[in-house]
């Protein structure tokens, strides 16, 4: 466990080192604070008519599915370089030859993402969170959404992980991860398609819906399983790529 948090460590420091990440939170944050203050005026103004409309729903909720629009871009640029770049630069070599096993490795880098997505995910929940001194907020639900958001950017990392250990270009990891993740996300058209056979398989095997119940308030332990089981699946892939590349 100490090999994995020291990789895990060594990763977070390259990834706020890199001047990458900082540009990535600023672009996030300014977008993003761009929606809020344009759903906090649309609230303002619709809210004298619909008494019933909630802000944690219109805001909080409208704010982080517009989010997972932006990180689906996102992800792909941070997680690019997490092998493609080692075995760019022969670095690769060094990784293999270490006295860790391929599975700390990939944890270790997985968690340093995590990092990543931590900070995230606290700069996105202070918007809504700087509302509860004037309004009420239904803490279950902004809890449920931030909750989706973390499960979704995982599994957003894990697949761009694996995608980085197929290349040894970053460029060419992040357009493979962000093919990957939109086909995944949209494949729950299929399942409104009556023709296509199995097609409540496809709306369950979509990332998007799973979030939707979360966003929504509806915390259901199959949604955080399937991201669960989605992210470990990619990670057992990638540690299987490697183990193949040593060998």
């Amino acid at each position: 466990m100490s090999a994995v948090l020291s990789i895990a460590r060594t990763e977070w420091r390259r990834i706020f080192l890199s001047p990458l990440a900082w540009a990535v939170l600023a672009v996030v944050q300014f977008i993003v604070g761009f929606v809020f203050i344009n759903l906090l005026l649309q609230y303002a103004a619709a809210a004298g008519s619909d008494e019933s409309m909630g802000v944690s729903d219109y805001i909080g909720g409208s704010l982080y599915g517009f989010a997972t629009i932006l990180l689906l871009l996102v992800m792909p640029l941070m997680t690019m370089r997490l092998f493609a770049e080692e075995r760019k630069n022969g670095s690769i070599t060094l990784l293999f030859s270490a006295p860790v096993s391929l599975t700390e490795i990939v944890l270790g880098k997985f968690l340093g993402v995590l990092g990543f997505i931590a900070a995230v995910i606290v700069l996105l929940a202070l918007m809504p969170l700087s509302l509860a001194g004037a309004t009420h907020l239904d803490w279950g639900r902004i809890a449920a959404g931030l909750t989706g958001l973390f499960l979704l950017m995982m599994s957003f990392a894990s697949a761009g992980l694996f995608v980085s250990s197929c290349t040894r270009e970053p460029t060419i990891a992040a357009v493979m991860s962000f093919g990957l993740l939109l086909v995944i996300w949209l494949i729950n058209i299929l399942a409104f398609n009556d023709s296509v056979p199995f097609k409540e398989l496809f709306g369950y095997l979509s990332l998007i819906d799973h979030f939707e119940s979360l966003r929504r308030g509806v915390f259901n332990s199959a949604d955080v399983i399937y991201y669960l089981l989605f992210s470990g699946l990619f990670l057992s892939l990638t540690v299987l790529r490697l183990d193949i590349e040593r060998a």
